[in-house]
């Protein structure tokens, strides 16, 4: 068995990685490819836990921003987590590898409430666990909910998946002299204010010296690699 540098992570999902070229919705086949990513990763042994976004589908902040009540908006954002969460979690299971979703909003004919232990008990028996809705209340996004779930769930990292290699001064998809970091300090995210995850995921993560590593999710075997330990992405610490 590969040696891994994590034993428990969790990954954060953006829900734009599950709309695939088209740019919204659910794309099917690449539900398909993030998890066969994904299974191959857990076949190595690492206990995976998963949070997603859900702004492929519905996002809160930007419809309250034109008028919706923030709170309103921000419970359609969860439901819209909850979507990708299952169609993910049917995607895994085509690839035989269990899961379970577990929801902060009690929906039980959809889906297991979230319960600290019992997610605790699914990761010790090897079950992929998605947690869906969020943390349950308004005015939190899911890297929050991430940051939180990590916590609680003990995991060693938050795995951060995005569109590009990692962290960088400036949006390289914009320009093109965009120098990319390899390790971040939590104050150097805070003080220069660089998109790695929101402050309230970041300052979480400082507080309880929880590392985040982010990495391109769209590099075939990119989340093997992750898991090893491999040089790859930007590591962000409290060194």
């Amino acid at each position: 068995m590969d040696k891994l540098c994590y034993n428990r992570v969790m990954l954060k999902l953006s829900g734009e990685a599950l709309a695939g070229n088209q740019g919204f919705g659910i794309d099917p086949q690449t539900i398909l490819d993030i998890c066969q990513e994904l299974a191959e990763a857990a076949s190595l042994g690492v206990q995976m836990s998963l949070v997603i976004g859900g702004g492929n589908i519905f996002r809160g902040v930007s419809v309250s921003s034109k008028g919706m009540d923030r709170a309103s908006a921000d419970y359609m954002g969860m439901l819209a987590t909850v979507m990708n969460a299952l169609a993910v979690q049917d995607a895994l299971e085509k690839l035989n590898i269990s899961t379970r979703v577990m929801t902060a909003i009690s929906m039980k004919e959809v889906a297991e409430p979230y319960i600290r232990r019992r997610a605790i008990r699914h990761l010790e028996k090897g079950r992929v666990v998605i947690c869906a809705a969020g943390t349950g209340i308004p005015y939190f996004t899911t890297d929050t909910a991430a940051a939180l779930r990590a916590m609680e769930l003990k995991c060693d990292a938050i795995l951060k998946a995005t569109r590009v290699n990692g962290v960088y001064d400036k949006d390289p998809e914009k320009h093109v002299d965009a120098t990319m970091y390899t390790r971040l300090t939590y104050l150097d995210v805070l003080q220069q204010r660089l998109r790695v995850m929101d402050s309230a995921a970041i300052s979480l993560c400082m507080d309880n010296k929880m590392p985040i590593g982010v990495f391109n999710l769209f590099v075939p075997g990119n989340i093997k690699r992750v898991v090893r330990g491999e040089d790859i992405g930007t590591i962000v610490t409290g060194e």
